[in-house]
């Protein structure tokens, strides 16, 4: 008897992954839990282990395929149809702890039929849109629906049939773009093809920008109190926990703390409801070699700030070094990011779906502000960072997105912070 691996769900609003890599090739005896296949998502990569032991019968993606959640990805004999002895000498692969179970079936089973036929792509930027792809007119081969289709219908119409370049979308698809979108090459021009996880972000952060009204605000605070309780407990800090104190946790426990007085901004829109959640789990941007991650921290209101150093230094050093289960990706309902501090005053940052709201750090400088002696104005030093607040309009007003970053800067500069 047969057994199909399928794409397991990877993480929340992973709709598809791409083959980066295959493990092992057809004729190859595995064990249970041997990892088969590395899967790149806009969230996380993953091996998908081999759900049993056996020999693979055939790999059903090509590497760099692009393939929806519960798409085949192999089929494997088990070891009584396939014979149960390995090779002599032959071991296993070490199974991969964090790994996430794959969906396993008997045998392949024929496409239901049910609803239009659509690209994972589409299918993703329809439910972004909150678009029912029955109404959409399809264009792809097959008579499925493709991401163009779905983006003419949101603009109200498909555009005018005159032949347009083409272009070859992350799901494979065919597609035609205008011809002052397309750049011709110039001599000493590098081309960078993008990786399928830079193809992925890229994806997640246009649906976002067409899904969600972004509006952003700005706020100067004065981190003085902030840098005096860190300069006083960074040395015992980092001779207990083995890492610096860095000005981020300081971050995050004032979020977390304005979060709870303005549930709105720990929110996402629901269809034609707006859902405020009960827990906050915070997100925490993280640069890798291979792009944009974003781990969450699980109830971030309950921890301290001692707490949410070691969580977000753990979630860090385990981004960087691949070590995350997708579990450890999903689920956040607010979005801190920190991109640096050289250059960087400020910047808005494009909003992580489905949230409705994403705090951007800027940069920690000295400068000269204004206030008062006693009776009178003088001019002294501050250390000054910019937070810059981006947030959903369908969800969010201008009152309560205010509200909150102003709550935040005063708990930021009322420094009233217990290691």
């Amino acid at each position: 008897m047969a057994t199909v691996v399928r794409l397991p769900e990877l993480g929340e609003s992973v709709v598809e992954g791409t083959v980066s890599r295959w493990l092992v090739k057809e004729g190859d005896r595995v064990e249970r839990d041997q990892p088969l296949v590395e899967v790149t998502t806009d969230k996380v990569d993953a091996e998908i282990p081999s759900p049993i032991a056996g020999v693979v019968e055939a790999l059903l993606a090509a590497e760099g395929e692009v393939v929806a959640v519960g798409a085949a990805l192999a089929r494997i004999a088990d070891g009584a149809q396939a014979g149960t002895s390995l090779e002599t000498g032959a071991k296993p692969a070490a199974a991969a702890t964090s790994a996430p179970a794959a969906r396993v079936e008997p045998a392949p089973q024929p496409d239901a039929g049910d609803g239009p036929r659509a690209t994972p792509v589409a299918r993703r930027v329809a439910s972004q849109a909150q678009v029912d792809l029955r109404q959409i007119e399809p264009t792809g081969a097959g008579g499925k629906v493709t991401k163009r289709d779905v983006e003419a219908h949101l603009r109200g119409g498909r555009e005018a049939a005159a032949p347009l370049p083409l272009e070859r979308s992350a799901a494979g698809e065919v597609e035609r773009r205008p011809a002052y979108l397309s750049y011709a090459l110039q001599d000493g021009d590098r081309v960078i093809p993008m990786t399928p996880l830079r193809r992925l972000v890229a994806e997640h952060m246009v649906v976002s920008k067409r899904v969600s009204p972004h509006v952003g605000t700005v706020a100067e605070i004065d981190m003085a109190g902030v840098v005096r309780v860190r300069e006083s407990h960074k040395r015992e800090f980092e001779a207990a926990n083995g890492f610096a104190l860095s000005f981020l946790p300081f971050v995050v426990h004032a979020t977390v703390r304005a979060l709870r007085e303005f549930p709105r901004l720990n929110a996402s829109v629901l269809e034609d409801a707006i859902v405020e959640k009960r827990d906050i789990h915070v997100g925490i941007a993280v640069e890798t070699e291979k792009g944009l991650v974003v781990p969450v921290v699980r109830h971030a209101d309950r921890l301290s700030l001692a707490g949410l150093a070691q969580a977000i230094e753990d979630l860090a050093a385990r981004a960087r070094t691949k070590k995350l289960s997708p579990d450890e990706l999903k689920g956040g309902s607010f979005t801190v990011s920190n991109p640096g501090r050289h250059g960087n005053l400020y910047g808005f940052a494009i909003i992580n779906q489905p949230q409705v709201g994403i705090l951007r750090m800027g940069e920690l400088v000295k400068r000269p502000v204004v206030r008062s002696v006693g009776d009178e104005d003088a001019i002294v030093i501050r250390p000054i960072m910019h937070l810059a607040l981006s947030y959903d309009h369908r969800a969010v007003d201008g009152a309560p997105a205010n509200g909150f970053l102003h709550r935040v800067r005063e708990l930021l500069e009322e420094a009233e912070f217990d290691l």
